[in-house]
């Protein structure tokens, strides 16, 4: 599964493109983008920059005109003092761009975020992922953006993924490696350390030492 943000998500040819190499995505959108009206078959693209065509709606206005029941609060994650809590709302759409052919496109998952008390929907996503997904992992998925945005904020900050000063390719991602396999050390010691509570940390497991085994400098070792 591949994640973008509305920054690379917008672009048509670049989803496609994950399409065309049998990769699913869950990519941000901008709230213009276009979109097959429900119950229209799809035809021909509008040209770019038009927003005329009878048959295709903005995300955002078929957002704004769904049904109150179309709604719900999703659950998707635990957070620091309590769940973490949206309201949502999915469709299924054809996507209305010049990269689909004409009548073949697929149908993909929209989600929208549209919080209690905002005026408007504030994200939107589309998604290649299954569609008997259920709710609650759709916006699970559409947020793990959140993680990733903070590894790499903890990548650059604690383990010095920020601080390679090269021009190379390869000694940047010799570096980059080399941090990544370093926060995956940390991460994985992390969860040995439970949070305040009655719990006992995991303990790292015995490494056996030799019988013959003498430590340099030992009298014995002579």
């Amino acid at each position: 599964m591949v994640l973008v943000d509305a920054g690379y998500g917008h672009d048509s040819k670049l989803r496609a493109g994950i399409t065309e190499l049998g990769r699913t995505y869950v990519a941000g959108i901008q709230p213009q983008t276009l979109v097959w009206k429900p119950g229209v078959r799809p035809g021909r693209a509008p040209k770019k920059g038009r927003r005329d065509a009878p048959n295709t709606t903005s995300v955002k206005d078929l957002a704004i005109g769904l049904r109150a029941r179309a709604w719900r609060t999703i659950k998707w994650r635990e957070g620091t003092d309590e769940w973490l809590s949206s309201r949502f709302a999915r469709v299924r759409v054809h996507v209305a761009s010049s990269h689909e052919r004409s009548g073949k496109s697929s149908k993909e998952s929209l989600l929208i975020e549209w919080p209690e008390g905002e005026d408007a929907p504030t994200k939107y996503w589309l998604s290649t992922l299954p569609k008997n997904i259920t709710f609650r992992d759709l916006v699970d998925a559409a947020k793990l953006r959140w993680r990733i945005e903070r590894d790499y904020e903890e990548l650059k900050q604690e383990v010095g993924l920020g601080h390679y000063e090269g021009r190379g390719w390869r000694g940047f991602h010799h570096h980059a490696t080399l941090c990544i396999a370093a926060y995956g050390f940390l991460v994985s010691e992390r969860e040995t350390i439970p949070p305040s509570g009655p719990r006992s940390a995991t303990l790292l497991p015995q490494l056996a030492v030799p019988d013959s085994y003498r430590p340099r400098g030992s009298p014995l070792a002579a």
